[in-house]
């Protein structure tokens, strides 16, 4: 039997624009440590550093899903190079600013910039959306995919980031990174015969996708979700420093993604029947409940198996929450709607990092656990609350009026 993996790969192009969307995505993962990285490096202040992590965090939150909405009006193309040039240029003058001790308000001032990068991601599963709009099984496949790619920068980028930064020249982590993004946007943009059309003004009505009550339900899910990565983040470098082996922290951290990767690996293979707003649920609750034993490691051994179990939760209830965005926000929006739940994550990574250093400084890593802990429960009790919003047929589904015909022979395979 074929991999349902090489056969979403038969579509011409597909390989070319998610290789495109994997050196796009790269910055995820490589800036906020980079400039955390270089800033710790030039001055030794990691205030001064987390303060503009947060703000490179918060300026992606605010700017995303309003490039992403321009993507659903104008294509790709129009906006993705121009918004990628500006945030280039911010990253540069982030960069020549740190290393000439300019004043601190300038070095905000760039960061705000440098957040303006657009959610390759989106841009990505948006195409995948395009392809197999009528196929549920191939769009499962493909989002999971996707979310293994994911996994893959997230272990590899921040590894990268560091290394360059400390072994190279402090500014080489997110010099590198912006490398990245201009390659991968430029070369996912010039890619036209897989890019989603934009669809004539007259269907652009109702305002912004978080207008779908099933969208502002995942998003509010995803904020509390982000605080538990920014929390595991930030209490298990503290925990491993802890306990003498910073470094260690890095590859800790890695297993933890790969456990993700590797379950939405399987994930892409399995062809699930059944309430997709059902299965997300399950999902979420399980993310909450693996927080439980990180309250229990002692030495970091323990941690990264308690971390790896915990990562087989995260890319299945990515990939449904995917399929979630793809039914309940218009396709005319659907670009923005997948860029919403990111942002939901980047503001959570904030409130979490905040949170998990407030609570290491006064009592210890290990107590630091419990903001994560009270994220997953949050989590958990904002998708009980919003789950009759997803659990029925959607008002207007992702593929439109005009495609909902389609919906009743595939919902019985949606991931």
């Amino acid at each position: 039997m074929p991999s349902p993996y090489r056969a979403i790969f038969s579509a011409p192009g597909s390989r070319e624009f998610s290789a495109a969307g994997f050196f796009g995505r790269m910055p995820l993962s490589m800036m906020g440590i980079g400039v955390v990285t270089m800033i710790s490096q030039l001055t030794g202040r990691y205030g001064l550093a987390g303060a503009l992590s947060a703000t490179l965090a918060m300026s992606a939150a605010v700017c995303g899903p309003q490039v992403s909405r321009l993507v659903d009006r104008y294509g790709q193309r129009r906006v993705l190079r121009p918004v990628t040039l500006v945030a280039v240029a911010a990253v540069a003058g982030l960069l020549i600013c740190a290393q000439q001790g300019a004043p601190e308000w300038t070095l905000f001032v760039f960061s705000v910039g440098a957040g303006c990068v657009p959610s390759l991601g989106s841009m990505v599963r948006s195409r995948w959306a395009e392809i197999y709009r009528g196929s549920s099984r191939d769009l499962h496949t493909a989002y999971a995919w996707e979310s293994i790619v994911d996994e893959v920068c997230f272990i590899f980028g921040p590894i990268i980031s560091i290394g360059l930064s400390t072994a190279w020249f402090p500014e080489a982590g997110p010099l590198i990174a912006a490398g990245f993004l201009l390659v991968g946007v430029f070369w996912l943009t010039a890619q036209r015969a897989t890019e989603p059309v934009p669809h004539p003004k007259s269907q652009h009505t109702g305002g912004s996708a978080l207008r779908s009550r099933g969208l502002q339900v995942l998003v509010a899910t995803f904020v509390a979700t982000g605080a538990i990565f920014g929390g595991v983040d930030v209490v298990t470098v503290a925990f491993a420093e802890e306990r003498g082996h910073k470094a260690a922290a890095s590859l800790v951290l890695a297993v933890y993604a790969l456990g993700s990767c590797l379950a939405g690996a399987v994930f892409g293979l399995l062809h699930l029947k059944g309430n997709p707003g059902t299965r997300w649920l399950v999902g979420v609750c399980a993310m909450a409940v693996s927080m439980i034993p990180l309250q229990l490691a002692g030495n970091l051994p323990l941690l990264a198996v308690a971390l790896f179990v915990a990562g087989l939760a995260i890319a299945p209830t990515m990939v449904t929450t995917m399929a979630l965005v793809e039914a309940h926000v218009p396709r005319t929006k659907l670009t923005e709607g997948m860029t919403w739940t990111s942002t939901g994550l980047a503001v959570g990574v904030a409130l979490g990092s905040s949170a998990a250093g407030w609570v290491v400084d006064a009592a210890g890593a290990k107590a630091g656990y419990a903001v994560p802990a009270v994220a997953g429960a949050l989590a958990a009790a904002v998708a009980f609350l919003g789950y009759r919003r997803l659990a029925g047929p959607a008002a207007t589904g992702g593929r439109g009026q005009d495609d909902r015909h389609l919906r009743t022979d595939d919902d019985e395979h949606v991931a």
